[in-house]
């Protein structure tokens, strides 16, 4: 099993998380976030005076998936979340241990949930 993690712009979240629901992938974790890289500052006015904000506000998007069912993932983050300029964000792929569902006790790739449709299944 292995840990999706993406920072991605807002605008690119939901053509995500269109695509990766027909493909069969609907559990997501999503969190806003802010943090810094390459991409320069915003500075502002505010009442008088000169802010710059150094934090961009980003969409951390995370997602374990069976080892065969990375590639797709990744490939539909990159497709919907590439604009071609500083500040689209990174992708990490970790390795998952193990995996419990809390309700049954059930444990390892059973109980990640793709759905009919997904790219292991096909």
């Amino acid at each position: 099993m292995k840990m999706v993690v993406a920072y991605i712009r807002h605008e690119a979240f939901e053509p995500i998380r269109t695509e990766l629901l027909e493909l069969g992938f609907p559990s997501l974790t999503i969190t806003e976030v802010k943090g810094s890289g390459r991409q320069k500052g915003i500075t502002e006015r505010y009442r008088g005076a000169e802010l710059t904000n150094y934090l961009r506000p980003k969409i951390k998007l995370e997602c374990v998936v069976a080892d065969a069912d990375v590639q797709t993932i990744v490939d539909t983050i990159l497709k919907h979340g590439r604009t071609g300029a500083v500040g689209d964000g990174k992708v990490f792929v970790l390795a998952v241990d193990e995996a419990y569902r809390v309700r049954t006790g059930e444990a390892g790739e059973e109980i990640l949930q793709t759905h009919p449709g997904a790219a292991s299944a096909a």
